[in-house]
Formats: C-alpha cells, structure tokens, sequence
C-alpha cells in the first residue's frame, strides 16, 4: 500500500510458508515492510509446529517483515502489533466479539480460534543488512471464508475453529480484508518506534486480551504451572498469580482452564 510502509507485496498462489520466505529475504537484507500473501501454503504452521489446512484461496495467508528497533525484551509487542491490527480490520469487517488469547490467537466469544499469528527472529541475519534492526517476521492466518459451516471441519476441530464466515453470515472480500490490515498495521508498527507508542500497545493487549482474568494453565518446556491471568507486562508478556505470587510469561501455551476441569 503506497500509503503506508508496506508497499513491496509479494503474492504467491501457492507457497511452503510466507514466513520461511521472508526470513530468507531477511537474511539477504530485505528493509522492513516487505509482505507476502498467499492463497495457499504447503508447509503452514502455528506454534509448536502445528499445522492447519484450508482450501487454497479460502483464507488469508499473509507475513510481514519488520524490524523494530527495540530491546530484545520487547520484541514480543511485534506480535502485538499485529494481532491488535488484525483485531482492528476484523471489526471493520463485522465481527465485533473478536479478542486476543494470549499469546498468539484470536478467538470469537465462545472462545473458537479465528486467527493465529507466529512470530520468528533471525538475529544473527542483522548483518546482512549493516545498519538496520535484526528483523522479526511476524505471520497471520484468518480464517476468512473457510470452514464455510461447522460441518467442514474435522472431527478433532468441532467446536474449535470458526470463521468470519460463519461469524457475520456472509462470505467476506479477502482482499479488502487484506488491505484493510495493512492500513491498521501502519500506527501500530509505528508505535514501536517511542515508549510512548510501546506503551500503548501493551495498554491495547490488556484491553483485548480474553486471557486476562481466567484462569490458565501455562505449560512449559520443564513443566506447568496453574493460576490466575492478572495482566500484561510493559513487553507484551501474559503476568499470572499463582501459589501466592506472581509470574511473568514470557512464552509458553496457555491454556484456558474451564471450572470443574
């Protein structure tokens, strides 16, 4: 979009991953701003190498470059930044009940994932492109039109997932989507850049955070702990009570813990 920062847009019908591209592009010093777009990815995934599928063109597919020039305790707002701009055009688009689970979904009021969003670092790439910021790539999958009904998804994921779709009743211009995104993304990557800006987006999580005062489940590579979510960190990490004292969760699934589970 030449109004915004985001002008060099990369669109593929099919690719193994938007953010394995652009990490490559990274690399050989790609500035920020570059995006790619894809109907389709072969090698898409999620968190902890979670894969998703959905009929090409269905869904939006999509990965910016960015390179914040932040500490790197503060990296995690990148994701931030894009999950809340997501948040922004899917309210434009007409679901109003959409929120963010921390860390990295979003989700309708019954709690069903709409979007996932992954962010990946290549610090030492930084230089290959002497005098910029190392770069994040931070990726997002919105299930646009696709499952069109609850009946397109596998048994496993009834219940689970929802779409725009089936959200607002109508299919959904992916493209308009896409665009709308791109404008909403502009201020808050700009908000990186000042104390200022970082602030409010860590202010904006805590306001759309539907983690915030659940009680979770936070699982660890050396174990999990249970408590209750309390608020979000100046850096954009989920801060839970538990056992009488306070922990800040910097990466980790989280679980949201049902009463009587």
């Amino acid at each position: 979009m030449p109004e915004t920062r985001f002008a060099d847009i990369r669109r593929f019908r099919s690719i193994d991953s938007t953010n394995r591209y652009l990490l490559d592009e990274a690399r050989a010093g790609a500035p920020e701003g570059m995006v790619v777009v894809a109907d389709h990815q072969t090698a898409g995934r999620g968190r902890l190498g979670r894969s998703w599928e959905a009929p090409a063109g269905a869904n939006l597919l999509v990965s910016v470059l960015l390179r914040p020039a932040i500490d790197p305790g503060q990296r995690h707002l990148a994701t931030s930044a894009v999950a809340l701009a997501a948040v922004d055009a899917i309210r434009a688009a007409g679901m109003l009940g959409v929120s963010i689970k921390w860390p990295n979904d979003l989700v309708d009021p019954e709690g069903r994932k709409l979007a996932g969003v992954l962010a990946e670092s290549d610090l030492p790439s930084a230089s290959a492109a002497e005098g910029q910021p190392p770069p994040v790539v931070v990726g997002i999958g919105i299930n646009v039109n696709w499952p069109a009904t609850e009946s397109d998804l596998p048994p496993e994921l009834a219940g689970l997932a929802v779409s725009l779709r089936q959200s607002t009743g109508t299919r959904v211009d992916r493209e308009a989507l896409f665009l709308a995104f791109l404008a909403a993304l502009e201020p808050r990557v700009a908000d990186l850049a000042a104390p200022a800006g970082r602030a409010r987006l860590a202010g904006d999580l805590l306001a759309d955070c539907t983690t915030v005062g659940t009680r979770v489940r936070v699982d660890l590579p050396d174990g999990s702990f249970e408590g209750t979510a309390t608020g979000i960190s100046p850096e954009g990490h989920l801060v839970v009570a538990t056992d009488g004292a306070t922990r800040t969760v910097v990466a980790g699934d989280v679980v949201h813990v049902r009463a009587g589970s």
